[in-house]
């Protein structure tokens, strides 16, 4: 499968000839802002949802999910858990810019899957100073989904709780699962 983001070939451009992966980012936004026509959106999502999910590559959430821009608000990070920066996020989605539903999505083949908390200590031993983040790492797709949708919905910062539901993405296939919460 060929992206948008595939590495170019040597008539592309920009890294053949020696610049960088993020000279061809700025390149492609050049050619995308000449095209460009405001679309006359605000920051609230048109839908009323925020989708929570990993920021693994093969996961593009637009299409998978029939959404357009100005949908939804898109929150990603690695594993596409629910840590304290994500119910930030959320408050200020439903407090500030009128989001009502959450989706969170993990998905097959996570990288978390095959990491652990050792994983801070080996980056403490190298660098010196121990990351105040926790890595999150799981062994249960399914399990860390549930507890995902309980972080969301014992928030007490979040409003509106009533509508969180938690999917596992098939790498493969493109197909979601659903995760029953209990």
């Amino acid at each position: 499968m060929t992206t948008s983001a595939s590495v170019p070939t040597e008539s592309e451009g920009a890294i053949a000839h020696g610049g960088t992966v993020t000279d061809r980012l700025v390149e492609a936004n050049a050619r995308y802002a000449a095209a460009f026509t405001d679309p006359g959106m605000d920051a609230h999502p048109v839908l009323q949802v925020a989708v929570v999910a990993c920021m693994d590559a093969r996961l593009d959430l637009h299409a998978a999910l029939g959404l357009q821009l100005g949908d939804c608000h898109t929150i990603r990070n690695a594993g596409g858990v629910v840590t304290d920066d994500v119910i930030r996020s959320l408050t200020i989605s439903q407090r500030a810019l009128g989001t009502r539903s959450v989706v969170l999505i993990h998905h097959t083949g996570c990288g978390l899957e095959s990491l652990t908390e050792e994983f801070r200590h080996d980056l403490e031993m190298e660098v010196g100073q121990r990351p105040a983040w926790a890595v999150e790492a799981f062994r249960d797709v399914e399990q860390d989904v549930r507890q995902s949708m309980q972080r969301v919905r014992t928030s007490p910062f979040l409003p509106h709780t009533d509508d969180v539901r938690g999917f596992v993405f098939d790498v493969r296939s493109g197909l979601l699962r659903e995760i029953d919460p209990a």
